[in-house]
């Protein structure tokens, strides 16, 4: 049996779907909307459509191959084939799927690089990465008993939290992260971001809990090439999103007015 990515396997040369291939009929997209399932389709749809103008190597096609073997643990074109019959795809449809990541960085290169920069500047807040220690208790007498024994070193936050901690936080002896800066309660974000890091703060209470934190380290975003294609990936998820929604407005008169499919 031979490997994968020894040549061309299961006839996996693309010929990308022709753009304006148009949607199903009405019919059957009424009964995608019953099920729930339009709006995924036409995310996908769309997808394919965006990505079928792009051109790739055959290099190119041979390392997604082997990527996509290897995500699905596929050793040989036999256990890829299996893999084909058992989602039910076409060999082209297959290719579709063995392409898409390397289609879709090319189009977002191509269209949204240019703008990724100004996307990070937006973002950069929301971007950078915090470790934090957290202990949150119901009682307030007790944090601040609990912060003077740290201010002493009587004990370590890692051992008061797993003793103490009364939220998810125990599970892991008080660590948070490394998380988006932003993922915290906003009143706790701003301490986050000002606070001098390895110094346990005063207790300070957020509706019913009492938190003590010390911040372990706080990792500003760069612009980097991998941020670069993060930004350039958002900037076309959100023009996905809008393409959804406009062809959801275009086809929701006629769907409403379709009868109800009719079980089988």
């Amino acid at each position: 049996m031979g490997k994968i990515g020894g040549g061309v396997l299961l006839g996996l040369t693309t010929t990308p779907a022709a753009a304006g291939n148009g949607l199903p009929p009405l019919e059957a997209l009424a009964s995608l909307a019953h099920h729930g399932l339009l709006r995924p389709y036409l995310r996908q749809w769309l997808l394919a459509e965006a990505l079928a103008e792009e051109s790739i190597s055959e290099a190119d096609r041979h390392q997604a191959l082997l990527q996509f073997a290897q995500r699905h643990r596929l050793s040989n074109p036999e256990a890829l084939e299996r893999f084909r019959l058992a989602q039910v795809l076409t060999p082209e449809g297959l290719a579709l799927q063995v392409e898409l990541p390397v289609r879709l960085r090319r189009h977002c290169e191509r269209l949204y690089l240019p703008k990724a920069e100004a996307r990070f500047l937006e973002r950069k807040q929301q971007l950078d990465r915090v470790v934090y220690s957290l202990l949150r208790l119901q009682d307030g007498g007790l944090a601040r008993e609990l912060y003077f024994r740290l201010q002493d070193g009587e004990a370590s936050f890692a051992d008061l939290a797993a003793e103490h901690a009364e939220g998810p936080e125990r599970s892991t002896r008080g660590i948070v992260g490394p998380v988006p800066l932003t993922q915290a309660h906003p009143q706790l974000v701003e301490r986050l971001r000002t606070a001098p890091p390895g110094e346990v703060q005063e207790p300070f209470q957020i509706d019913q809990w009492w938190l003590l934190f010390r911040v372990e380290s706080l990792t500003p975003a760069s612009f980097d090439a991998s941020m670069a294609l993060q930004m350039s990936q958002e900037l076309f998820e959100q023009w996905l999103d809008q393409e959804v929604e406009a062809r959801l407005v275009q086809l929701r008169p006629a769907l409403l007015a379709a009868p109800a499919p009719q079980a089988r």
